[in-house]
């Protein structure tokens, strides 16, 4: 089997090629973008711009996968609010191209978008967790450009007869995260304080958001079952299905330092509107596939201290 993972030089990407090429046997292809350095022995690389629908057809016809993730995204809320137009050319006009290039292929291969648990949006405690068919109230610009991604596909899928299926994927977390997303902040900062490289001060945003947080190798693993055995033009929820306040994310981190650390609210961390809590129900891949997380919270957390601690 072929792969194509589109926008392998994030986070996730060379965690998914590791997984499809070592676990599952897979001859794995990923694209980047050429300010991008990735280096990942399991795959062959492509420099590809999805803003350029001709080089999204050009590697497709010399892969011709059976299988596609699309992941090329500006996925960081805190970005998105920062840079609309960005976001919303990434997210929204990239993924058009994506799907547009896939669609003028001579053949059909199954493809899978993956989006957000923000596109649920504005969530009230009682409507947890949250079932797929739930409507979609978008609190952020990132959420918005997700939700129209999946409204896409969607329509891609029933309208052009493609193999489409999305995924609404709950925050994920683990070793090599960039630090603008708040688990990979928490440990960087833990990291210098105990380096010394810093004031024994942690700076935050809001506490009390409740979040599902899912360690990213359990993630593709449902990705890869979700692109053989999800349904055409079906979305599944990716999460653990419990939520748990940033708080006390934040206090298991610092319970995993011996630095003695001072918490303070930075206002720059604040967003300009933030979801309560939004915690999934995963009930429908796990009917489907049988995927469920393995991973502990607690495992997730310390191996990324310690990746931040090695980088330092």
């Amino acid at each position: 089997m072929r792969a194509l993972v589109i926008g392998g030089g994030g986070f996730v990407g060379p965690y998914l090629v590791r997984h499809l090429h070592n676990d599952l046997g897979y001859e794995v292809s990923v694209t980047k973008t050429e300010k991008e350095q990735l280096q990942l022995p399991e795959a062959k690389i492509y420099d590809c711009d999805i803003l350029d629908k001709a080089q999204i057809t050009k590697v497709l016809e010399m892969v011709r996968p059976d299988y596609i993730f699309h992941l090329a995204a500006q996925s960081s809320v805190s970005v998105s609010w920062k840079n609309p137009a960005l976001t919303i050319d990434v997210n929204i006009k990239g993924g058009i191209n994506v799907l547009d290039a896939i669609r003028e292929l001579d053949y059909k291969p199954r493809t899978l978008l993956i989006g957000s648990g923000e596109e649920y949006g504005h969530i009230r405690q009682e409507d947890c967790p949250i079932k797929e068919d739930t409507v979609l109230r978008p609190g952020n610009i990132y959420a918005a450009t997700k939700s129209c991604q999946n409204m896409l596909g969607s329509i891609y899928a029933s309208a052009y007869d493609m193999d489409v299926v999305m995924v609404r994927a709950f925050n994920h977390i683990g070793p090599n995260q960039t630090p603008i997303f708040v688990v990979a902040d928490f440990c960087k900062q833990v990291a210098e304080i105990e380096k010394g490289i810093k004031e024994p001060v942690m700076y935050v945003g809001n506490l009390s958001a409740k979040r599902d947080f899912t360690d990213v190798r359990d993630v593709v693993q449902a990705y890869a079952m979700l692109v053989k055995e999800g349904a055409r033009g079906e979305t599944y929820n990716v999460g653990t299905g419990h939520a748990l306040a940033i708080q006390e994310i934040l206090d298991k981190i610092i319970s995993l330092s011996t630095s003695k650390i001072e918490v303070q609210v930075d206002p720059d961390k604040l967003r300009p509107v933030d979801v309560p809590i939004i915690e999934p129900d995963i009930s429908k891949i796990n009917k489907c596939t049988g995927w469920e997380p393995k991973i502990s919270l607690e495992q997730t957390l310390k191996e990324t201290l310690e990746y931040w601690r090695k980088q330092l």
